[in-house]
């Protein structure tokens, strides 16, 4: 059986039955970083990919419904920085730059 080409973003279960997450794929180096649900991260070979896929080691997976377990992310996290609004002005707050020579 023919190894599927792993993708950032997808998600597999190893033998011992851990979850994780390809999270970077080096195709000049043929590496695969991959992050367990617990946070880990580790680097495998392409060759290494090939061989425990083949020997049945591992196996594609659903994404974990709670995700959050690999990455420090808290409630309320996913709001954007500096988000809140203090009313409904939404002019610039900078003018424009006509009328000033910046090269003389």
């Amino acid at each position: 059986m023919v190894a599927p080409q792993p993708g950032i973003g997808d998600w597999y279960r190893s033998n011992g039955g851990e979850l994780f997450e390809v999270v970077a794929v080096d195709e000049d180096d043929d590496t695969i970083d991959i992050q367990y649900f617990d946070g880990t991260v580790e680097e495998m070979d392409g060759e290494d990919w090939e061989a425990q896929w083949e020997e049945g080691l591992i196996e594609t997976a659903e994404p974990p419904e709670d995700w959050s377990g690999s990455v420090d992310v808290e409630a309320g996290d996913e709001e954007p920085r500096g988000g809140e609004s203090f009313g409904e002005d939404t002019t610039p707050r900078a003018g424009s730059l006509d009328g000033l020579d910046l090269f003389e």
